[in-house]
């Protein structure tokens, strides 16, 4: 039976058919039963202008929201930094210079006597301290070191294959540049930290994508189908979540075998972190999707054919993506703070691999913080970045719900 022919809906538009969405609801509504064949399907032009049509007015929504956008903004500057740390660091991140072990930080000038120069530093005068038998770096005024940009410095194999030596900037020739100062082997701080960021913020976005495929899989077919499943699940998500993370993390962590390499210890750590955190999420998804299994378009789906995965992935999933959205900001920043402090205690990646918790585990003497407070740098990024994600995630969950 045509929409045309039906009199209890052909009323209600004139000049042509309804859309295609208003046909299903005509159908629905009209005492003639529901004949799925007759319903016009959006053609793929068609799926994707109301696909882009939502994702502008997310994006318009986003846009609204300044501090996420700054927020964005400055994450997506720290990411890159990370893919391009080699290019940024003027050092590389192991090289060590003796001669000025645990140097103060150097504060950048533009001025020399009046007269401009351009960005450049003051050499450091060496003192040793007979007294307290420490090194005493003072500024020396008669030591002018212009910073050089785009210059030639340590060599490097960005990404491990593309060989180069150029870097942003970098000190004269035959001098120190050490803007955040230097630690107890003499290497420079700020290319440490800006190395370490690249460790640091993957294994937030790579622990996340294990955690959500193990959390909307699981909780999404727990929450679906229900019945046994749904039971055994629960009850192994109420296992783990009784679990202490904190002690759980050092156990898993030390049971790596200190032989591994560098790269498996990241991945293993990264596995570790993800398998620690789909239990919050797989509970959201199940029961999100046991209110929505009882719509009336899930049915409508169940009806024309559609199978559980599409259903699920297609028609469920988006239904909460808001909630998602909300998660993944959040749960990246947990898992940040959990590499930092499983390398900080001494359990997580160890040497030489650099990152922020493994700056920080040199940082563990009170009287090396005193002494030496530019140590403690390292958490300043660490704090930022989890306070961006934070922002970022109040824009993206207000966005994604771009009609309330």
């Amino acid at each position: 039976m045509s929409l045309a022919a039906n009199p209890a809906v052909a009323p209600a538009r004139k000049g042509g058919p309804l859309p295609p969405a208003d046909q299903a609801l005509a159908h629905y509504v009209s005492a003639a039963p529901f004949d799925a064949m007759s319903v016009t399907r959006m053609t793929p032009e068609q799926e994707k202008a109301a696909l882009a049509s939502q994702w502008r007015l997310m994006w318009l929504k986003f846009k609204r929201h300044r501090l996420a956008v700054a927020s964005a903004v400055l994450l997506l500057l720290a990411y890159l930094i990370a893919g391009f740390c080699e290019f940024v660091a003027p050092y590389d991140s192991q090289t060590r210079n003796t001669d000025f072990v645990r140097a103060p930080p150097q504060q950048i000038h533009l001025f020399h006597e009046g007269s401009f120069v351009g960005p450049f530093v003051y050499g450091y005068r060496y003192n040793l301290n007979m007294d307290t038998l420490q090194r005493e770096y003072t500024p020396d005024p008669a030591r002018v070191q212009p910073l050089r940009f785009l210059c030639k410095g340590d060599p490097y194999l960005m990404w491990g294959f593309i060989e180069g030596d150029r870097h942003l900037f970098c000190p004269a020739q035959g001098t120190a540049l050490f803007l955040l100062g230097s630690d107890r082997l003499g290497r420079d701080m700020l290319s440490r930290i800006v190395y370490g960021a690249r460790i640091s913020l993957t294994i937030g976005i790579l622990g996340i994508t294990v955690s959500f495929v193990l959390g909307i899989i699981i909780g999404g077919f727990a929450g679906y189908y229900g019945g046994l499943f749904d039971l055994v699940t629960q009850r192994i998500i109420e296992v783990v979540q009784a679990l202490p993370h904190i002690p759980l993390w050092m156990a898993l962590a030390s049971v790596m075998p200190p032989t591994w390499s560098p790269i498996l210890i990241y991945f293993g750590i990264t596995v570790i972190l993800g398998l620690m955190d789909w239990t919050g999420l797989a509970r959201a998804v199940r029961s999100k999707l046991l209110s929505l299994r009882e719509e009336d378009y899930v049915l409508a789906a169940q009806l024309m054919g559609a199978r559980t995965p599409r259903i699920v992935g297609r028609h469920l999933v988006p239904g909460f993506m808001s909630h998602l959205i909300a998660k993944a900001t959040v749960a990246i920043p947990g898992m940040i703070l959990g590499e930092t402090a499983l390398s900080f205690l001494g359990l997580g990646l160890r040497a030489p691999i650099t990152s922020w918790g493994v700056m920080l585990n040199e940082a563990q003497n009170i009287n090396v913080v005193a002494l030496y407070p530019w140590l403690m740098l390292p958490v300043v990024p660490v704090i930022v970045v989890i306070l961006a994600f934070n922002f970022l995630g109040d824009g993206l969950r207000d966005a994604a719900d771009p009609y309330r």
